[in-house]
């Protein structure tokens, strides 16, 4: 652009429709074979396989209906087929098609919510995509912008594969660093422990609180943007409780509830829905839970110890035997009293839940730096693909 914000002559404005072929795939979601042989592209974000392919080429798909409108996009050169509702676009004409994948993922998403009545929109017409507007800079321009995009996109790649490996580490030592079918010894210890592990229930080692479920359970017209944290299960994220997304409530109104009264060092535990889910209160010393979740207070144990083990195949296989829901998996905080636990003396607890701590702060160091450089594409698509930034 120069200076009074006119977009610079190189770049021209032409419809998508002018430029490339659009149509629908042929396949249904039942022709999906586990071990195809080509990706096979649905209305999601997950590739499936199968083993025919009617296309070989370069293209972009899109989702033409479902939750994922305007927001699940695939690239690809080779051999694929699609589903029936998902938009596949090829034939590129004066387009690098990398770059136009780049483009749709940028602002085809506002276009449809701009073209929409409804709140959520359900599907996307052929006309949404053939009329969209598209401002092309010249073909060495795209290929360098597309260049710049894809370099970003393998940063981001290898910061998820770390997150990944480091994910499946934590879970190997887990299962080595805890005692299994039915031993009192783990196959992986710290030096100088040699003792048996003892047996014993959660709740002997746990003070255990419900949420409030009586007629002053907080509703819609007392949450306030201050105040104390009203926990959902919503808000426990990563094994933390999310301060900006959960509800507050003024203190008149948490001093009036019943029930849990959460501090440093507790565990929250999702007893409805998501079950298991669970965050330790680290980050805030005063907050309150919802009737679907328990707060858990250690007591005689390291209470990080204690959260590991919430996290860990020993947790699942507790919670398998005692839901007791039926069309929604459900527990009760005294079901979740009666879980079943190996724990050795609170020495070698401390070094286990610090190792184990260890792998949990690499987890999150590398989270972040995922989200840094999703932050830093989502800027660079923002200002190359507007032309506010140009390439040389």
């Amino acid at each position: 652009m120069d200076k009074t914000g006119v977009k610079n002559k190189e770049w021209q404005v032409i419809e998508l429709g002018e430029i490339a072929k659009i149509e629908t795939g042929s396949k249904n979601t039942q022709d999906k074979v586990d071990d195809g042989k080509y990706p096979f592209y649905v209305r999601s974000q997950e590739i499936e396989h199968i083993d025919t392919y009617s296309y070989d080429c370069e293209a972009i798909i899109t989702a033409g209906d479902g939750v994922g409108v305007g927001k699940v996009y695939h690239y690809i050169k080779g051999k694929f087929d699609c589903h029936q509702r998902a938009y596949v676009i090829t034939d590129f004409k004066n387009v690098t098609g990398k770059f136009l994948y780049y483009y749709l993922l940028n602002f085809f998403y506002r276009r449809v919510k701009r073209m929409s009545a409804k709140n959520s929109v359900d599907s996307v017409r052929m006309e949404m995509l053939s009329k969209m507007k598209i401002n092309l800079p010249p073909l060495p321009e795209q290929q360098k912008i597309a260049e710049i995009l894809s370099t970003q996109d393998k940063l981001i790649e290898l910061q998820e594969k770390k997150i990944e490996q480091l994910k499946e580490l934590k879970k190997a030592y887990l299962q080595k660093m805890f005692p299994q079918k039915g031993s009192k010894y783990p196959e992986l210890r710290f030096k100088g422990f040699t003792d048996p592990w003892e047996q014993r229930k959660v709740g002997d080692h746990c003070d255990m609180f419900n949420g409030d479920r009586s007629s002053k359970y907080p509703n819609a017209q007392d949450m306030v943007t201050d105040g104390i944290p009203f926990i959902n299960a919503g808000d426990l994220e990563d094994g933390h409780v999310n301060l900006v997304t959960c509800n507050k409530i003024t203190r008149e109104k948490y001093e009036d509830l019943g029930g849990a009264k959460l501090q440093l060092g507790d565990i929250v535990y999702c007893l409805r829905g998501t079950l298991g889910k669970n965050a330790y209160i680290d980050n805030f010393n005063e907050g309150t839970v919802a009737s679907s979740l328990v707060a858990l207070r250690p007591k005689d144990i390291d209470g990080r110890y204690l959260f590991h083990v919430l996290n860990s195949d020993i947790e699942y296989r507790q919670r398998v035997v005692h839901d007791e829901g039926a069309a929604q998996p459900n527990l009760s905080a005294k079901s979740v009293s009666e879980f079943i636990m190996l724990v050795p003396d609170i020495e070698e607890q401390k070094q286990i839940s610090e190792f184990l701590d260890g792998l949990d702060n690499l987890i999150t160091l590398h989270q972040r730096k995922s989200e840094q450089e999703k932050q830093k594409k989502k800027a660079l698509m923002q200002l190359l693909l507007t032309g506010i930034a140009r390439t040389k």
